[in-house]
């Protein structure tokens, strides 16, 4: 372990959130970037030159890179067919992994990982960066504390327009790993808002949902969704995602309760309380007071920090394996209720 008490840690894939990582990585106290993994060349040596990276510690092969006894932890950054294998040989070769979202796309694969920690007993977070975006901290802060009373329904959504995202090229060959059959845009990028709502609210126990492709006609899944939940407590909500929509990038949501409701989002700089309990100091549930904050739509400095304290002071991961397999088996069976067209109980199980 790293003697001055900063995690030494690697990069698996130079892509924009492989160098966002980076960059996280670069901003801690608490973080040494040593080594980064990309098999194309170009990006390589880019990400590399803008982080100092010598050319002794930039690999294109990314087993060759874990080989190495003086990285403690890998961040697992690649496209999201490439994460068991990634995560799976990284903590086999005694590293700890923190994986981005979403943590697989398949249910064997999430199980593949959770044994491959639970067998190593190494550190493995899930980078579910919807966590830490100031203003969702900020909601569920007012949440956990019972301001808004108990939730009766919920909502949140991912809108991102995929037509804008250019496909990134490997060794000068075109390619866009999002254009997957296996990446439906509920579970790739609607993980985000799926993950939101278990994160407020609870597991939901069933859902329905509801797609087309309207908009990204050449997309070999459904590019628009509704995801209608049912809770053990009786509350309801939805999701709605969208990988085709004309607007800008937003995962806004909404929580409301028997006490008030909240209204925020993780692009905007403030959030909308409405409260009941205040009515008596001339204060309406109808006249929202507006909190403010910090727009950070993806707070990777914070993850980041997050994981190399579970790992420099061996404390517990929260965002674990299960917990990032639970938010996938939600979204596959919001993507089984599409094809079957009807309602689907969610399987938590793993």
């Amino acid at each position: 372990m790293s003697e001055f008490k900063t995690l030494r840690m690697a990069v698996i894939s130079a892509g924009a959130i492989g160098v966002a990582h980076m960059r996280a990585c670069y901003m801690n106290y608490n973080t040494d970037l040593v080594a980064i993994a990309e098999p194309d060349e170009g990006r390589l040596k880019s990400a590399a030159e803008l982080y100092h990276i010598a050319e002794k510690d930039r690999y294109t092969d990314w087993r060759e890179m874990i080989k190495r006894d003086d990285i403690d932890a890998v961040i697992v950054a690649s496209p999201d067919q490439y994460h068991a294998e990634h995560t799976v040989a990284c903590l086999e070769a005694g590293k700890h992994v923190l994986c981005e979202k979403p943590f697989a796309l398949t249910r064997e694969d999430c199980q593949a990982m959770i044994d491959a920690q639970r067998r190593t007993g190494l550190k493995l977070m899930v980078g579910q960066a919807g966590r830490y975006a100031p203003g969702f901290v900020k909601a569920k802060e007012l949440i956990t504390s019972g301001i808004i009373g108990e939730i009766f329904y919920a909502e949140s959504e991912y809108a991102h327009d995929y037509s804008k995202i250019p496909g990134q090229a490997i060794n000068g060959q075109p390619c866009n790993w999002r254009h997957d059959p296996k990446r439906h845009g509920i579970l790739g990028g609607g993980c985000h808002a799926l993950d939101m709502i278990r994160w407020m609210v609870g597991n939901p126990t069933e859902v329905t949902s509801y797609a087309n492709r309207m908009m990204l006609k050449d997309w070999p899944t459904d590019d628009t969704s509704i995801t209608i939940m049912r809770f053990p407590n009786g509350a309801i909500g939805k999701v709605f995602v969208s990988i085709g929509v004309k607007r800008n990038y937003t995962m806004r949501s909404c929580f409301y309760g028997s006490k008030g409701s909240i209204i925020c989002d993780n692009t905007s700089d403030h959030l909308m309380l409405y409260r009941t309990d205040l009515e008596d100091k001339g204060i309406s549930f109808t006249t929202p007071l507006k909190i403010d904050i910090e727009p950070e739509s993806h707070n990777l400095k914070a993850e980041v920090s997050e994981f190399a304290d579970i790992v420099l002071n061996n404390e517990e991961v929260k965002l674990t394996a299960v917990e990032g397999s639970c938010t996938v088996a939600l979204a596959l069976a919001a993507v089984e209720s599409n094809a079957i067209g009807g309602p689907v109980k969610v399987d938590y199980n793993f």
